[in-house]
């Protein structure tokens, strides 16, 4: 595996974005994967809708293709380091974008996403852009 993608990517993906899903054409989709942390993001914004079954049904039709990664021990001593980093320099960033990003780094996967002025934080973090 190569990519995990963050929450916004995969609501691009859903939404049939064209940028991103040009990229996506060309990378065969073994090489993919989202963190169980961005599945728990993605139900809850499906669960919070008022179109929960239709959210639902999207959902469960773009996880089809991707390998779904539970978050292990590995991922939570990266997030142990990475929130200590991130406090020592007082540039935090939010809860489940370190949960997300400390996930990939431990995997060393690129992480994609929309948000690389947020994830730009942590060091040696592999990011790139889709949207773009």
């Amino acid at each position: 595996m190569k990519y995990m993608l963050d929450t916004n990517i995969c609501i691009f993906i859903i939404k049939k974005d064209m940028n991103v899903l040009s990229k996506l054409k060309n990378i065969d989709f073994k090489e993919i994967c989202i963190s169980s942390i961005t599945l728990s993001e993605l139900e809850y914004g499906a669960a919070k809708s008022m179109y929960y079954e239709k959210n639902k049904k999207a959902l469960q039709d773009f996880i089809y293709y991707f390998s779904v990664l539970p978050f292990d021990s590995d991922a939570a001593y990266e997030y142990g380091k990475i929130r200590a980093a991130l406090e020592k320099k007082g540039s935090p960033i939010g809860c489940m974008d370190m949960l997300i990003a400390s996930h990939a780094k431990s995997q060393n996967l690129t992480l994609v996403t929309n948000n690389t002025r947020e994830f730009s934080k942590i060091n040696h973090l592999n990011l790139e852009d889709w949207k773009k």
